[in-house]
C-alpha cells in the first residue's frame, strides 16, 4: 500500500514539474553512509523529494546517493561536540523556486541545522515547530506563500540572530515575544498581512535592524520604542495604519547609531517633536520621511533638515510648506477625534549629551550641521531598505 502512495504522489509530482521523478526514501542501507547523521538526513531529503511540485531548475536530480552533503543547497560541517564527524549544517534554497505544500517533517527533522535560508520559494502552510533545532540561528523564509499567524514556532529559538519573514501571508498579531528575543539582530517582518497594534514593548527588542513595513498595524507608535536606543540601527514603519501623535521618545534613541528611519504612509498627527528632529545633528540618522501623514506642525530643528533634504515631510498638512496635501483632506482627516497631549519639557533621562544638544539656545541658525565624523550615506545603502525589495526580483 505505501509502495502505490508512492507512485502516485511521484505521478502527481512529475505532472506538474519537469524534474527527475524521485525514488522512494530509505532504499540504500545505514551502511552506505558516512555517519549515522547523514543516514537520517538523506531519509527526511527523500521524503521531502515526494512532496515537491514544482522544480524549474531540476534542483531535486541531485538529491539522490549516499552523500547527501553533496546534494544541491545542502552542505555539511562538523559540530564543536562531534569532531570530524560532517552532519548536515545548513540549508541554502534561495531562489530556487521549488513548491510543497508544507515544511513540516523536513526542516523540523534536520536537527543539526544552523542555517536554512529558502527565500524566493513556493512554500506553503504553517512553520512547524522548530523545538527540535537547538542550533539554528539564521532563519531565511522570505518570498514564499507562508501563511497563518506569527509564527510561534521560532519564539524559543534564543539564539536565533536572524530572522527573515517578509513577502509572506502571516497575518493578525505580534506576540510581544517576537521582539524578546534575546539575539536577535536582524528582524524583517514586512510585506505581510499583520494587524493589530504594535505590542507596548516593542523597543525590547535587540535587533539592530527592524523592518514591519507594508502591513497593516494600528494604533501609536509605543513609547518603549526608547529602550531600543543601544541597538537600533534602523527601523521602517512606513506604510502601516499607525496613527496617534509621533512620540518623543523616538528622540531619545541614541544617536550614535540610528540612521534610518521611516514612517511614510501612516495616519500620524501633530507636531513633529523638534527633539526628534535633532536626532540627524548629533547622530548617523542619515534618511528621515514622514510624508503621507496628517502632521500639522514641525519643531524648530526639522526645518533644517528640510532644507537639507533630509527629512521628507510632504503630502501632510503643514501650512506654509511645498507638497502638502489639500485643504479639505487635511480639514476631513481633523474633523476625526484626536489629542496630543502637550510636550511641556523634555524628561531628566534623556542622556547628558543629547540634553545639550536639545536644550541648545532657542536662537540658533535653522540649518544643520553634521559632525564631521558622521558620514550621510544614499536611501540605497541602507539594509533595511533592502528588505522592501522582493527577494528573487520578479520571481513570482
Amino acid at each position: 500500500m505505501s509502495e502505490l502512495i508512492s507512485l502516485l504522489l511521484l505521478l502527481s509530482a512529475a505532472s506538474l514539474q519537469p524534474a527527475t521523478p524521485a525514488s522512494p526514501p530509505a532504499t540504500l542501507p545505514p551502511s552506505s553512509f558516512l555517519n549515522r547523521n547523514q543516514y537520517e538526513a538523506y531519509q527526511v531529503i527523500q521524503r521531502f523529494k515526494l512532496t515537491i511540485t514544482c522544480d524549474p531548475f531540476n534542483v531535486t536530480s541531485s538529491w539522490s546517493g549516499p552523500r547527501p552533503c553533496s546534494y544541491r543547497g545542502f552542505f555539511c560541517e562538523s559540530p564543536p561536540f562531534l569532531s570530524g564527524v560532517p552532519v548536515v549544517a545548513s540549508v541554502d534554497f534561495n531562489g530556487f523556486h521549488l513548491c510543497a505544500p508544507t515544511l513540516s517533517g523536513f526542516l523540523d527533522r534536520l536537527p543539526t541545522l544552523a542555517i536554512f535560508h529558502a527565500n524566493s520559494n513556493r512554500f506553503a502552510g504553517s512553520v512547524p515547530d522548530l523545538s527540535s533545532l537547538p542550533f539554528l540561528y539564521e532563519l531565511d523564509l522570505s518570498n514564499n506563500l507562508l501563511s497563518g499567524a506569527f509564527p510561534a514556532a521560532v519564539l524559543p529559538l534564543t539564539q536565533l540572530t536572524f530572522l527573515d519573514l517578509r513577502y509572506n501571508r502571516f497575518s493578525g498579531a505580534l506576540p510581544p515575544a517576537a521582539f524578546a528575543i534575546s539575539d536577535v539582530n536582524v528582524l524583517f517582518l514586512n510585506n505581510n498581512l499583520f494587524a493589530q497594534n504594535l505590542p507596548a514593548d516593542v523597543g525590547s527588542t535587540p535587533a539592530g535592524f527592524l523592518t514591519l513595513a507594508n502591513n497593516a498595524f494600528t494604533g501609536p507608535i509605543p513609547a518603549s520604542i526608547s529602550n531600543a536606543s543601544d541597538s537600533l540601527v534602523e527601523v521602517l514603519f512606513l506604510n502601516n495604519r499607525l496613527s496617534g501623535c509621533l512620540p518623543f521618545e523616538v528622540g531619545l534613541l541614541r544617536r550614535s547609531t540610528v540612521e534610518q528611519l521611516n514612517l511614510a504612509g501612516n495616519q500620524l498627527y501633530g507636531t513633529v517633536p523638534d527633539v526628534v528632529c535633532r536626532l540627524a545633528q548629533v547622530g548617523k540618522l542619515a534618511n528621515f520621511s514622514l510624508s503621507s501623514n496628517y502632521f500639522t506642525g514641525i519643531g524648530k530643528s526639522c526645518r533644517g533638515l528640510i532644507k537639507s533634504g533630509l527629512l521628507d515631510v510632504r503630502r501632510n498638512c503643514i501650512v506654509g510648506l511645498p507638497g502638502q496635501r489639500s485643504p479639505a483632506e487635511c480639514a476631513a482627516f481633523q474633523a476625526r477625534p484626536k489629542f496630543c497631549p502637550p510636550l511641556t519639557r523634555i524628561p531628566c533621562k534623556l542622556p547628558a549629551r543629547g540634553l545639550r544638544d536639545i536644550e541648545g539656545s532657542g536662537d540658533e541658525d535653522d540649518g544643520v550641521t553634521f559632525p564631521a565624523e558622521v558620514e550621510r550615506s544614499p536611501a540605497a545603502d541602507f539594509r533595511a531598505y533592502s528588505a522592501l525589495k522582493r527577494p528573487g526580483g520578479n520571481g513570482f
